[in-house]
């Protein structure tokens, strides 16, 4: 199916190609049948709500949107939209396929790596912009996932700093650098709001890491589990979305183990907010929910000693320690291995007080800028963007 829509695709950008040679040369992208001012491209439907805001936004605009999807499970297709055109185009190399030979005015994607891996820039399209799907720091990505891109919406301004150290260091053209604030915590924060608050609440640990081998789950496991099972609390454990893809022994090993236990919870639903909401003190490792936590319900975060190899990432390349390793030690309380088998004297010891309250305020006014207007200052630059390119 990949090499066949590639195939077709290759044919149609020939043609493409033919007629201008004919035509002289002189028929714009825009001219183009194919064309469209504005192209949102979704790869997974788990990041729905990063781009629900502008959808929201450009619908309440009436103007025509064209939103690509992997496939038709994708959220979008349960809205009554008028102006935002949802498409399948697949996963993979059968979606490259569609994107290398694009015709728009603007691309906005979460999606990092263009011109790195198989998704190529196409020559037709004016404008490429990358939207953060979460607060954090640019160089967690992989390296050179956001080199090539016309422009970078940014969850806060401190985002800068980093990225403009990268451009300098691969003697890269400046990119546009916008804040917009954060789409999906937007939505997340009117979510929470709307559940009500829990009858006879029993004390909630969230036990929420990333995934991979220098994560909680699988560095220390039973290590840390054990002894959490055996406080009594309701422990909720919530693996990373990838930990089901690639972790999935290791998963199914946990979950039989603990079957038995009546206090411990699995959370493997899409949206995070309703253990967020039910969860007096989250542990976790170097994962991004640290911030949805501390930000959205502004409660005690801890985390476990675990190192991350930043050799693949861009941040190895920094001189200096990233916001987010340096923030996390300011607003959590470090636990370490050695505190697992006594894990609930721990719990009970750590206090939330006034300066950890006051850092965490200071996060988040740094990482979480224009608090409820992400989707409108998105789309405003949008559309003045693709205005001016005209």
């Amino acid at each position: 199916m990949g090499a066949s829509a590639t195939l077709f695709f290759l044919v149609k950008a020939m043609w493409i190609k033919l007629k201008l040679i004919f035509s002289g040369g002189k028929k714009s992208c825009a001219n183009d049948k194919s064309y469209k001012d504005y192209v949102i491209y979704c790869e997974d439907k788990r990041y729905w709500n990063v781009f629900k805001p502008v959808l929201d936004e450009f619908e309440a605009r009436k103007t025509d949107v064209t939103y690509y999807v992997a496939n038709n499970q994708d959220p979008v297709f349960n809205e009554k939209y008028k102006f935002i055109h949802p498409e399948v185009i697949g996963e993979g190399n059968r979606a490259y396929a569609k994107l290398n030979l694009l015709s728009a005015g603007f691309v906005l994607t979460t999606t990092p790596g263009i011109q790195v891996y198989q998704w190529k820039r196409s020559r037709n399209v004016k404008h490429y912009s990358h939207i953060f799907h979460s607060p954090g720091d640019p160089t967690m990505y992989r390296l050179f996932g956001i080199d090539y891109f016309d422009s970078i919406l940014c969850t806060g301004d401190y985002q800068f700093k980093d990225i403009r150290i990268m451009e300098e260091q691969r003697n890269l053209p400046a990119k546009e650098l916008i804040t917009v604030g954060c789409t999906y915590l937007d939505v997340f924060k009117k979510k929470l709001e709307e559940i009500p608050e829990e009858k006879n609440h029993k004390f909630t640990v969230l036990v929420s890491p990333s995934w991979g081998k220098s994560a909680l789950l699988s560095l220390y496991g039973e290590k840390l589990l054990n002894p959490l099972a055996a406080t009594g609390w309701k422990i909720i454990i919530r693996p990373h979305p990838q930990s089901k893809i690639s972790e999935a022994e290791m998963l199914k090993s946990l979950e039989e183990k603990y079957k038995d236990f009546q206090n411990i919870e699995w959370d493997f639903n899409r949206d995070n907010f309703y253990s967020l909401k039910k969860a007096d003190l989250m542990i976790t490792d170097f994962s991004g929910i640290i911030w949805d936590y501390t930000f959205l319900c502004d409660k005690p975060v801890m985390y476990a000693n675990a190192d991350i190899d930043l050799m693949p990432y861009d941040a190895y390349n920094m001189d200096h320690e990233i916001w987010q390793f340096e923030t996390v030690r300011k607003i959590g309380i470090k636990i370490e291995e050695t505190d697992f088998p006594i894990i609930k004297e721990v719990i009970q010891n750590a206090s939330d007080n006034p300066k950890l309250a006051a850092l965490r305020k200071k996060a988040r006014e740094e990482a979480w800028m224009h608090i409820g207007e992400s989707g409108k200052l998105t789309v405003d630059y949008m559309v003045k963007t693709v205005e001016n390119n005209r």
